[in-house]
């Protein structure tokens, strides 16, 4: 395990959350205030924790528990690892394709206002492209497994959803259907290549814009604010209209080598948070600067200094609703039949399923176990002592100084 950053998401929300809260708690959903606190306390003497011993020379030193919410940058490695080893037994040993399906600037600030509907609906239409498509035989003629991310945000933490498809370069022969045929046989992509993106692009806006229609129709979802004059029917239709004019953004990557390869995506990109501590600078006079990639100029590295207000109002719109389902499966890789469906796969490929280790990223960090004696550099410790967690009511963490560099 690395050392501590200098600087952590949870320094800036303890130095600022509490007045941030003061000012706008009223816009607030409970969730947004769950992580506030969650962060602010994570790995500290509130949450309790354990004296651990060096078996080595003795030295202890106390360990404090995680908050373990999903928001939180410092507690994704457990859940992550836990979650690869599971999909790594899924993997099969062909190309997989990368295709990302992007949200308008239009339609985003309506999900901003109803999340769960907006996001929901997005994955839909995005797998219901991806499989229609793959089912056409003009294209494929198969049916595919999908694996679907939700991410909202961009480099700068603004408000960009749009979900990464990891997707299997070919599938299970199919009629128009979509029922495989008896007997079974698998269709390859063409080397190289998936689906044409422009015909993705533009059944995924037919799709969604439909999805949303029928939401807006049965009252799931509500306006408010400055979209406020949307609620009437007239206003909603001329809305739509340059909607299904516009191109929508959705664009394939380079495919994947293998199963390995996509193990290391999936392991930086499942359980990523809006921000890392890594991409921190400082905090000073009341502003937050971070490092970010401009990705329509070359990649290149930036920062951006923001007020701490502003910093955690981009924050906390990308916390997700509670129980929200942010990782999602379609397809051959559907949790109904989807072992005997990869069996079937495997035994049309002919092919002995490798378990493939699972590779961690660095957002989080393994766990606090993981780091060597300071004393004599020694990995082995026991836990000598249970610390417990203090009342709620109690859970005041020293805070920082509200300037630190």
């Amino acid at each position: 395990m690395s050392a501590r950053p200098a600087l952590e998401v949870a320094d800036i929300v303890r130095a600022h959350g509490a007045a941030y809260q003061e000012a706008y708690g009223a816009t607030l959903s409970a969730a947004q205030r769950r992580v506030l606190r969650d962060v602010a306390v994570c790995r500290t003497a509130a949450l309790g924790g354990h004296v651990e011993r060096c078996t080595s020379c003795g030295h202890e030193r106390i360990a404090y528990n995680s908050c373990r919410n999903r928001h939180c940058p410092k507690c994704q490695a457990a859940a992550r690892a836990a979650w690869l080893e599971r999909e790594a037994a899924d993997l099969l040993p062909v190309d997989y394709y990368h295709v990302v399906f992007t949200l308008p600037a239009e339609v985003a600030a309506v999900a901003l206002q109803n999340p769960a509907v907006v996001y929901g609906l997005l994955f839909r239409a995005a797998a219901e492209t991806l499989r229609e498509i793959a089912a056409d035989p003009h294209y494929l003629g198969a049916e595919i497994g999908v694996l679907a991310v939700l991410h909202t945000w961009g480099q700068n933490l603004q408000h960009h959803p749009h979900v990464h498809c990891i997707v299997t370069g070919g599938g299970l022969a199919c009629d128009v259907q979509g029922q495989i045929e008896d007997p079974a046989r698998w269709v390859s992509c063409r080397p190289g290549f998936f689906l044409p993106v422009r015909v993705l692009s533009r059944l995924y806006r037919g799709k969604f814009l439909a999805l949303l229609r029928q939401a807006v129709a049965t009252g799931q979802v509500h306006f408010h604010g400055r979209l406020a004059g949307l609620a009437d029917p007239q206003a909603f239709a001329a809305w739509l209209t340059p909607l299904y004019q516009s191109d929508w953004v959705v664009y394939a990557k380079p495919p994947f080598g293998g199963p390995a390869q996509v193990l290391k995506y999936l392991a930086r990109y499942t359980h990523r948070v809006a921000i890392s501590n890594s991409r921190l600078v400082k905090l000073a006079e009341g502003q937050v600067t971070f490092r970010w990639k401009d990705y329509a100029h070359g990649h290149r590295l930036r920062t951006l200094t923001l007020t701490a207000d502003e910093f955690l109002r981009r924050f906390l719109q990308h916390v997700l609703p509670r129980g929200f389902v942010k990782i999602r499966h379609y397809g051959l890789l559907a949790n109904r039949r989807r072992q005997a469906k990869l069996a079937l796969c495997r035994q049309l490929l002919l092919v002995v399923v490798l378990l493939v280790q699972a590779v961690t990223g660095d957002d989080a960090g393994p766990a606090p176990a993981a780091v060597p004696c300071p004393v004599c550099g020694a990995a082995q410790f026991v836990i000598v002592q249970d610390i417990p967690r203090l009342p709620v009511e109690a859970w005041n963490p020293s805070p920082l100084p509200s300037d630190t560099s």
